[in-house]
């Protein structure tokens, strides 16, 4: 009986030191937090791998590239609208330039003519008509814009004077235009035909 007792006493003691060393061995793990940690890495290599994202993203890049060349064409137009109305803008302002040119040799021609001097009543009552008829085209032509750049006491600016004699009158300053030559015209601020002057020095 007692040797029977003794094993039964050995086999518990080897029980118990099995159940001791399984338990240092193998500590317990959280099966509730590896499963999560588990599921949100397969979430996140889903989300990674799904190709509706792909396609998402990409289309997203494409909407930002055509954007951003509509933006720059609207830009493109409104500065080629601009520039198109400023053409057009200029090209009413200076309309009668060309005619306006064209007639300042005719306003010349008036010009000497009315110079000449006579004593005869033909020529007086002739030279009367002569001067009627520039002043009713002088007055036309000023309607449309054309101005007569003053000269006569003015002082030289070499952006509406021509300079081709120099004079030494005591009655001017030095810079100061004493004769005009010829007459100088300018539509609005454009100068057609700079004035021909005589400086004084």
């Amino acid at each position: 009986m007692s040797e029977e007792k003794d094993m039964r006493k050995d086999e518990e003691i080897k029980e118990t030191e099995s159940q001791e060393t399984t338990e240092t061995s193998e500590p317990e793990v959280d099966t509730e937090e590896v499963a999560v940690e588990q599921d949100s890495e397969n979430n996140e290599n889903d989300e990674a791998q799904d190709p509706k994202d792909e396609e998402i993203a990409s289309l997203k890049a494409e909407v930002d590239a055509k954007e951003e060349q509509y933006l720059r064409l609207y830009a493109e137009f409104e500065n080629y609208k601009r520039r198109i109305q400023n053409e057009a803008q200029t090209q009413k302002k200076y309309q009668a330039q060309k005619v306006l040119t064209d007639v300042l040799p005719a306003l010349d021609n008036f010009e000497r003519a009315l110079k000449i001097e006579g004593d005869d009543e033909s020529f007086n009552s002739l030279k009367k008509g002569v001067e009627m008829v520039y002043d009713s085209l002088l007055k036309a032509l000023e309607d449309n814009g054309l101005e007569k750049i003053k000269t006569e006491g003015e002082q030289f600016d070499p952006n509406f004077h021509q300079a081709v004699m120099q004079d030494e009158n005591p009655d001017f300053e030095s810079g100061q235009i004493t004769e005009e030559l010829q007459a100088g015209y300018q539509l609005k601020d454009r100068v057609l035909r700079a004035s021909m002057v005589k400086v004084n020095q």
